[in-house]
């Protein structure tokens, strides 16, 4: 997942509110969100390596986790256990998210660059292990990451916190935050990063919603927990050019 911009204890409502982006080569296979077979989570699911980028527990109310990777130049392979078991590890775990998060911190050689968020229904902590291990505690209010740092410069994530802010305050309806993930707009270059990945190549993904040649968001996620852990869960999928797929809601 490439984008998750997030509303923590800023809702009247809902502890935790989620719209995301999940970003992937079309080739790699993926199963819709559903209930799994064998294990308590309700995520989606990569077909190649049987992890998630976004799900919630089945059973104990409140408890999320999510991944996005971390752009450091060109992709780097150094990782011998899959980032889509991390949220595997905690949903299916009973580690407090502080304490998972520092358990991260200490394997953080163990996976490629990523960043991860894990919560329940009191705390939601923040891990990455790029460019050096560290962890911090989420405070009340909207927050945003993509592929580098918790609520960095970024045009998509500054600016995507701002549409989701203004999006809780209308008191919008589902369409409208799946009308803000699927923003194919580009930001002006000079407000880009520099990740080492070339211009061009910075631009392209530089919109809240990709869609380049072979790769692009194939998954856009509305995710929303009440006060009691409990809560519902969107996910709307593409195709090859932005086709849209299918959408799926639960209940949980």
């Amino acid at each position: 997942m490439c984008l998750i911009l997030l509303a923590w204890n800023a809702h009247p409502e809902y502890r935790l509110i989620v719209a995301a982006n999940r970003d992937e080569y079309h080739r790699r296979r993926t199963y819709a969100l559903s209930r799994w077979d064998d294990a308590p989570i309700i995520a989606g699911r990569d077909a190649l390596a049987g992890g998630t980028w976004m799900g919630v527990s089945a059973d104990v109310p409140g408890r999320v986790a999510m991944v996005t990777n971390v752009r450091v130049g060109r992709p780097e392979r150094s990782g011998v256990r899959s980032r889509g078991r991390l949220p595997v590890d905690f949903l299916t775990g009973d580690e407090d998210p502080k304490v998972f998060a520092d358990l991260v911190v200490e394997q953080a050689a163990d996976y490629d660059p990523v960043n991860l968020l894990v919560g329940d229904t009191d705390d939601l902590w923040w891990v990455t292990n790029r460019p050096h291990p560290q962890t911090a505690r989420v405070l009340d209010g909207v927050h945003g990451v993509s592929n580098g740092a918790l609520d960095n410069d970024w045009p998509k994530v500054v600016d995507g916190a701002a549409a989701l802010r203004d999006l809780i305050d209308s008191g919008a309806s589902d369409e409208d935050y799946f009308a803000m993930l699927s923003d194919q707009d580009r930001p002006d270059p000079v407000r880009l990063p520099d990740t080492g990945v070339g211009p061009e190549f910075e631009a392209a993904l530089s919109s809240k919603f990709i869609n380049i040649p072979g790769y692009g968001t194939r998954a856009s996620t509305l995710l929303r927990i009440r006060y009691d852990g409990h809560g519902e869960i969107s996910e709307r999928r593409y195709g090859y050019r932005g086709r849209r797929r299918g959408t799926t809601r639960l209940d949980f």
